[in-house]
């Protein structure tokens, strides 16, 4: 399956500045559609909506987030008009806490959604739960793009987090069309565990299924020499001039990641290349 369907939600100008052109160009090689969801959001707490609060506050509340998503998309549009590709807007308005039904709702008719990295200087909290809500409730893969964009490298090395758990093996398939288009696809295993059922032929299976495929795969075993198992992930990155990371997501719950830290959360705060991730 090629990714014919493409999708991304903007929440603020950065985000746009940073998303769109990835966003395009990828498309285009696909020959696809791009989808533009351009989000006025409403950040009033839940508990702001209280018996007897004034409706005239609550109304300039939505009014505000129905202004920010009609200039987003004005700004949109002027981009897309001059692009050769397949593309539709859409201005939606939505409070903090609809945002996973809306986002999820959309994604799910979605081959893939491209987002920006969810953390740094200038990164609204909606963008997390954004790629989140793609993620779960939407049951797509995402393609998070850094401050840099996709880069001349894009998918020509690329590397497979391998842990043997549900959620990289969601990962691999749902890349299998970037895999197989790239020059190099490296399979790596940090620390496999002694008692793992692949202990005598790590990546095995993996690399079997793949070379059906037409990939070609090599594996590679890495210590843990750092603290971190995305430490180490990264730095091979490096190490190879790789343009794409391929990984399962939040393989322990997201509550857990985001108080005690988790390698799908420490990735996509420190990433400098493009990461595909699936659940």
């Amino acid at each position: 399956m090629d990714y014919k369907s493409i999708t991304t939600f903007i929440g603020s100008e950065s985000e746009l500045k940073m998303t769109l052109p990835a966003a395009m160009d990828f498309t285009r090689t696909q020959d696809g559609h791009l989808s533009t969801c351009l989000l006025g959001v409403d950040m009033t707490p839940a508990g702001g909506f209280y018996m007897g609060a004034s409706p005239i506050l609550l109304q300039e509340t939505l009014e505000r987030a129905q202004g920010d998503a009609e200039a987003l998309e004005k700004l949109a549009r002027k981009q897309l008009d001059q692009q050769t590709l397949r593309w539709s807007t859409e201005s939606a308005v939505v409070q903090f806490g609809g945002l996973p039904g809306m986002v999820g709702l959309r994604a799910r008719f979605s081959d893939l959604v491209i987002q920006a990295r969810p953390y740094g200087r200038d990164a609204l909290p909606t963008q997390e739960a954004v790629i989140e809500s793609a993620l779960f409730e939407g049951c797509a893969p995402v393609l998070v793009v850094p401050e840099t964009g996709l880069g001349p490298k894009f998918g020509q090395r690329i590397v497979v987090a391998w842990n043997q758990s549900n959620e990289a093996l969601a990962a691999v398939r749902r890349a299998l069309p970037l895999l197989r288009e790239a020059d190099q696809v490296c399979v790596v295993i940090v620390d496999p565990p002694s008692h793992s059922p692949e202990r005598s032929d790590p990546g095995g299976l993996l690399t079997q299924m793949l070379a059906r495929h037409g990939v070609r795969a090599e594996v590679s075993v890495l210590a843990k020499t750092l603290p971190r198992v995305s430490d180490v992930l990264m730095r091979h990155m490096g190490d190879i001039d790789a343009g794409l990371l391929v990984m399962g997501a939040y393989g322990h719950s997201r509550l857990r990641e985001a108080i005690l830290g988790g390698a799908t959360r420490n990735l996509l705060e420190n990433t400098e290349w493009p990461v595909f991730l699936a659940h």
